[in-house]
């Protein structure tokens, strides 16, 4: 088989590998009675987030609570104990449509405890607080066990057994040891502080998502079915197909531009690698390369603006900061992790001698937008809301009105009344695993502020930073820097290790919630600016998807590349290193947020000057090519003279420039004497 004769996947084949490496998409299916009303209930779900979010007045805690009741009826209705459940005989007398009888009993179970609460008068429950009567005992505990358990079923075991430890230590508390020893509390306690305030499941987590995330997760999906998805695709074509390894770039341009409306890491790999992997493998690039372009791009799409994975909405509510500042520190941050891409996809390139697509295997600018501009219409009203200080909620419902009329009106990708029943169906279905996490982050947060164990975490990380510190500032050479600047830089050091961890199965979003509760506070007493924080905890949450052994985006990457799971998750994280340097660069230098306390447009450009250069000096090093190959000594010169560009200032700046000179004059002789004369 030739590289010109390699097979595209079908439709069928990508949403199977999405459904094997993304469990949020491992929908069951059903009989055509019960999916029918499973698309009308999803359908209604989409229509009551708008009109709540838009144009009704409900109380929070009741909003909360219908949200809730929605995500886990269908999760148990949609998701099988376990995957092969569906390959259980459909018409058995215990199934109904293929869904077994006791599911649907604990969807109606899950709905009444759901709502149970919210249904109170707010006089009455205002009494109950702190004095629960059986039925809310009762009520709790069910809904508590239903959403651990609707939580396996969608997003995988990890995150329920944390919840289940995390309750464990709120009971056990008087049996912990060392610092983390507590009162403990009793089963009546914690279900009163889970269940019965808006500090446990009916907290933050699950608010964000019924009031912000699950109406930019609907707008994604209908922009994208009106055509927006496609325009993203084939201006990355335009712009990028052309040069060397053009397929690679077109990869990071259109999963750049796709994470504009999507906050999946294996979403937009499946999308956007349906085209570019092939196409990198016709060009010569190899199949673990490839995946691995596309699997580290597409993660590039929850650190981009405007959705941030829903993060950005969690630290709307956290930092108590317009969503606007949220997107300018973002922003940055997100071009130096597309930049480093870019600089090892150039370079592989380069080394190996790849052409760029063919004039007749482009799009013509002039065609793509004939055809598309319309669609940019919904996106460009959204930013534009966003930018003038309007709240999310408000926005996004602007901009899915837009998708709908936009969508109607636009003779190319012209929506019919089936496109907008599938498009809201498909909309609230997105959202009915990462809906079933927020509740279950919910119960790990509410333990957080029963018992205080965020800032006992804190305080043993912080003293396990300053005792290696001490250490370390005491041996030789090290000794320059303070015991502080060595407790700091070990923090960051675990932190980070612990959010490539507990990333690793769990979605982003869940990981950011539940690790800023414990780096926030160890981050604080080291003087760390909250938004600052926030952001590293963040993008360490996101680097899971490329790390193995749990490296989900670059495993469906590998999938449809026909490569090595392993080696293309290695690689993965090679090609995104970039990403694991940016953190520490703002925690350093955080003028690069924009937004963040003491900025000043020197500090700005000086860090991002210095980031560049030293991104760009980790791709060499890494791709082992300049001009021509380096030598083992030569990379590894360059890769340590490439923390003296991160490291922010003049002086380190100008020393890195120096000490990277011998490198380049003897890449520039190598280069000539490898060119063959005339």
């Amino acid at each position: 088989m030739t590289a010109d004769t390699i097979p595209e996947l079908t439709p069928e084949q990508l949403a199977e590998i999405e459904r094997k490496f993304d469990p949020e998409t491992a929908f069951r299916p059903t009989g055509r009675t019960l999916g029918f009303i499973v698309a009308s209930v999803l359908v209604a779900m989409s229509v009551y987030h708008f009109y709540a979010s838009g144009f009704g007045l409900v109380r929070e805690l009741l909003h909360r609570g219908i949200h809730l009741s929605f995500v886990l009826a269908l999760v148990f209705v949609l998701f099988g104990v376990r995957k092969t459940d569906s390959r259980m005989p459909p018409r058995a007398w215990y199934r109904f449509d293929g869904v077994p009888l006791v599911d649907i009993a604990l969807a109606l179970l899950a709905v009444g405890a759901a709502l149970y609460l919210p249904l109170l008068p707010p006089a009455a429950l205002a009494q109950r607080v702190g004095n629960p009567s059986p039925s809310d005992i009762f009520m709790g505990s069910a809904l508590l066990t239903l959403t651990l358990e609707a939580t396996r079923r969608s997003v995988g075991p990890t995150l329920p057994i944390i919840g289940l430890l995390f309750i464990a230590f709120a009971y056990f508390g008087p049996w912990m040891p060392g610092a983390l020893k507590h009162g403990g509390s009793s089963w009546l306690g914690i279900i009163n502080h889970l269940y019965m305030t808006n500090q446990g499941i009916y907290g933050i987590a699950i608010g964000v998502m019924a009031q912000y995330v699950f109406l930019f997760i609907l707008f994604g999906v209908l922009a994208t079915r009106i055509g927006l998805g496609q325009l993203f695709i084939d201006l990355a074509m335009v712009i990028a197909g052309r040069y060397s390894g053009g397929p690679a770039k077109v990869a990071i341009f259109s999963s750049a531009f796709m994470g504009t409306i999507s906050g999946s890491s294996i979403a937009n790999t499946v999308t956007t690698g349906a085209l570019t992997i092939p196409a990198m493998k016709r060009v010569g690039y190899p199949a673990h390369f490839a995946g691995a372009v596309e699997a580290t791009a597409s993660t590039g799409g929850q650190i981009t603006p405007p959705i941030l994975g829903a993060a950005a909405f969690i630290m709307v509510e956290y930092l108590e900061i317009p969503l606007r500042d949220v997107l300018a520190a973002a922003l940055f941050p997100a071009l130096l992790h597309y930049f480093g891409i870019f600089i090892m996809v150039h370079l592989e390139a380069k080394k190996l001698g790849l052409r760029g697509l063919r004039a007749e295997e482009l799009p013509k600018m002039g065609v793509v937008l004939k055809d598309h501009w319309l669609s940019l219409i919904p996106l460009a009203i959204l930013v534009y809301l966003i930018l003038s200080g309007k709240t999310p909620d408000f926005a996004a419902v602007y901009g899915i009105i837009a998708c709908v009329v936009v969508g109607f009106l636009n003779p190319t990708h012209r929506l019919t009344i089936k496109d907008l029943w599938d498009g809201l169906a498909s909309g609230a279905k997105n959202t009915l695993a990462v809906g079933a996490a927020a509740a279950t982050v919910g119960v790990v947060v509410g333990v957080v502020t029963l018992t205080g164990v965020g800032f006992r975490l804190g305080y043993v990380v912080v003293q396990t930073a300053t005792d290696i510190g001490t250490t370390l500032s005491s041996l030789p050479l090290l000794g320059y820097f303070t015991v502080t600047q060595w407790a700091l830089f070990t923090s960051l050091i675990l932190i980070a290790i612990a959010c490539i961890i507990m990333g690793a199965g769990i979605p982003t979003t869940a990981t950011y919630i539940i690790l800023v509760a414990v780096a926030a506070p160890a981050l604080a007493q080291l003087q760390v600016e909250p938004l600052v924080a926030h952001f590293f905890v963040f993008y360490y949450g996101v680097l899971a998807d490329i790390t193995p052994p749990v490296a989900l985006a670059a495993y469906a990457a590998a999938g449809i590349a026909g490569s090595n799971p392993f080696k293309t998750g290695n690689t993965a994280f090679r090609l995104g290193i970039a990403k694991a340097l940016v953190p520490f660069v703002f925690v350093y230098s955080p003028a690069l947020l924009l937004v963040a306390d003491g900025f000043t447009w020197w500090a700005f450009t000086i860090t991002l000057i210095g980031a560049m250069l030293g991104i760009a000096s980790l791709g060499v090093a890494f791709s082992g090519y300049l001009f021509s190959k380096l030598k083992t000594w030569e990379r590894w010169w360059v890769a340590l003279v490439s923390f003296l560009f991160i490291a922010p200032g003049l002086v380190t700046m100008g020393a890195g420039i120096a000490l990277m000179l011998p490198i380049l004059v003897l890449q520039a002789k190598r280069s000539n004497e490898t060119v063959q004369p005339v």
